[in-house]
């Protein structure tokens, strides 16, 4: 699988025509290096979204995991084992380590990275499974879209916008009524999740507009649903909603994807990591 191919052809990752591996640009569609270096094959089985969807699912559900056993150990009493939304919640100190983000996070303690490892955390088992649903819906969808490195651009910029749109509705306009109040304290992959809907609506504007109607739809239920509901961010969603619209129009679904839209989505992991690898040195010394 993970073999380099040196020579024959390939299936251009970005408009599916057949160029030779070693071909600097696609001739069809003019993508550069459409061989990705000899390893097109393995970007395709890996496939339109990059594993991205395992990455985050794996990756939400090992840090929610996480959350819980640190509550255990610091924080056992603010363990969540009430109603349904409240079910087996982690403890403030254990999100707060591991890297929430929220006005009191980013403007009192100084955490702007949380803007990147909030979007990784969650503050309950509902929360969690609901998400990772629309995560498992909506992030293929974009990667057919707009290509894999590009939704991951995307679903990292509408996570930052997001949670930064939150945090400073939360810093500023607290005298607002609740649901448009901002947040103290937030997590969750909603942020991004909107994003991705935000990315499909403006990919329906430019060509697939039964998708694009039906992300709109969904984006519509949830902003009502998040202004009916107690504890929902919608700030985080509405950010979220247009930085992932804002991004898909800097990056056109109707052009090809470029390698080095791959190489800013592995940058994107990246920054990711190390925002939640900063969060944990630098939240040690709260506990």
């Amino acid at each position: 699988m993970f073999k380099r191919q040196t020579t024959g052809s390939i299936v251009c990752p970005a408009c599916g025509r057949l160029v030779g591996i070693n071909d600097s640009t696609c001739f069809n569609c003019g993508r550069p290096n459409p061989g990705m270096w000899g390893y097109a094959l393995l970007f395709r089985r890996l496939g339109y979204d990059l594993s991205f969807v395992n990455v985050v699912i794996w990756g939400c559900s090992g840090l929610y995991l996480a959350t819980l056993i640190t509550t255990l150990l610091v924080d056992s009493d603010n363990i969540g084992v009430g109603g349904p939304f409240s079910l087996l919640s982690p403890g403030p100190k254990s999100l707060f380590l591991f890297g929430e983000s929220g006005a009191v996070p980013m403007f009192v303690f100084g955490r702007w990275w949380t803007v990147l490892s909030a979007a990784w955390l969650h503050g309950g088992l509902l929360h969690i499974l609901f998400n990772m649903m629309w995560v498992r819906q909506l992030a293929p969808a974009t990667g057919i879209e707009y290509g894999m490195g590009r939704m991951v651009i995307i679903y990292t910029v509408s996570s930052i916008v997001g949670f930064l749109a939150s945090s400073c509705s939360g810093a500023f306009l607290g005298f607002l009524p609740g649901p448009f109040r901002g947040a103290s304290f937030t997590v969750g992959a909603s942020a991004p999740i909107f994003g991705l809907l935000g990315a499909l609506v403006y990919s329906g504007k430019r060509g697939s507009s039964a998708m694009g109607r039906q992300a709109m739809t969904f984006a519509v239920i949830l902003f009502v649903f998040g202004l009916v509901m107690p504890r929902i961010d919608n700030w985080a969603h509405l950010g979220g909603f247009a930085g992932g619209y804002l991004m898909s129009k800097k990056l056109d679904p109707l052009q090809p994807e470029r390698t080095d839209h791959l190489i800013i989505a592995l940058i994107c992991v990246g920054l990711t990591v190390l925002s939640i690898l900063l969060s944990i040195v630098h939240g040690l010394k709260f506990l």
